[in-house]
């Protein structure tokens, strides 16, 4: 499964946003086979703040850790967020 972050915008930011953002996609969840990764797709984001990723891949994260994996994270801004993030959960998430 592949989650294009920009069909959430390009600013993603604020906490209530992430939760809202997440419980919206969290049904598409339930179609994910036990073997299938999950591709976190940042192409096209522009702003990924701590509070929206925190409620969005902190939750995803906590159902899913091993299998996420982040891609098109060359943006400075994801960069930043994730690696707070991976301190916070103190877990590594896979980059492609």
């Amino acid at each position: 499964m592949i989650i294009y972050l920009k069909k959430f915008g390009t600013n993603l930011n604020g906490r209530q946003f992430g939760k809202e953002s997440y419980s919206a996609f969290k049904p598409s969840l339930r179609d994910v086979d036990k073997d299938e990764n999950i591709i976190v797709d940042f192409a096209g984001v522009i702003t990924f703040t701590p509070s929206w990723a925190d409620e969005f891949l902190g939750s995803l994260n906590d159902e899913f850790k091993e299998k996420i994996i982040l891609k098109n994270t060359e943006n400075p801004s994801v960069q930043a967020t994730i690696d707070m993030l991976e301190q916070i959960y103190q877990n590594k998430f896979k980059i492609k």
